[in-house]
């Protein structure tokens, strides 16, 4: 397993790999971002990640998620405190290794979900910038058709 000061150098650069997508939006540099699109996915296929930002899915249906997604977070973080307090108190040197360790594979998730979370993000903004090139070829396209 890696350490966490590694993982966390890890999410920093996938956070500027993530700006970096949102400077080529503003670029509007179309082959960049197919082509980021194509690399952002094929990664999340890898990570068994669905990426799923259908077109049809409602504006609710996404809050829904999120406040789903943040209650679920909550309630981990909540029970992950409890068990903190609950063995404060104790002093014995294998179980503080014990937890040590557990703590660790808690950071070590929340980490890979912040990068799968980036990912997302990433992913929603290519194709947010994708769908506005089309939008705005359509309308030129029949603004000069007309």
């Amino acid at each position: 397993m890696k350490s966490l000061s590694d993982q966390l150098n890890d999410l920093a650069e996938h956070a500027k790999q993530a700006e970096d997508v949102a400077a080529a939006t503003r670029a509007k540099n179309r082959e960049a971002l197919d082509s980021q699109r194509e690399q952002l996915k094929a990664k999340i296929d890898q990570e068994k990640a669905t990426a799923t930002s259908n077109a049809a899915a409602t504006k609710d249906d996404a809050h829904a998620w999120w406040d789903q997604m943040r209650d679920d977070i909550n309630d981990r973080l909540t029970e992950l405190r409890n068990k903190r307090d609950q063995h404060h108190a104790e002093r014995d040197i294998k179980h503080a290794e014990h937890r040590a360790e557990d703590a660790e594979l808690n950071a070590s998730d929340a980490i890979d979900f912040a990068e799968w979370a980036i990912d997302q993000a990433e992913y929603a903004v290519v194709d947010a910038a994708l769908a506005r090139a089309d939008s705005d070829y359509l309308a030129a396209a029949g603004a000069s058709g007309t």
